[in-house]
């Protein structure tokens, strides 16, 4: 049995699995970014949509 390259391939194990973690939790965090501007740019479409008279009337010259 090949201790020295069993305890190399669980630390290679080990390691592997702590990056894609940190790759999950960097994915997540810029994830609850995105939502929180959505509903940000949701909340404002909003606001203008309840008022009828905003964007109604234009001015043109010919």
């Amino acid at each position: 049995m090949d201790i020295a390259g069993l305890s190399t391939a669980l630390a290679y194990q080990n390691t592997m699995s702590q990056v894609g973690t940190a790759v999950l939790a960097k994915s997540l965090d810029s994830m609850e970014q995105n939502g929180a501007a959505m509903v940000s740019m949701m909340d404002r479409s909003m606001e203008l949509s309840v008022n009828p008279n905003v964007g109604g009337n234009f001015d043109m010259s010919v």
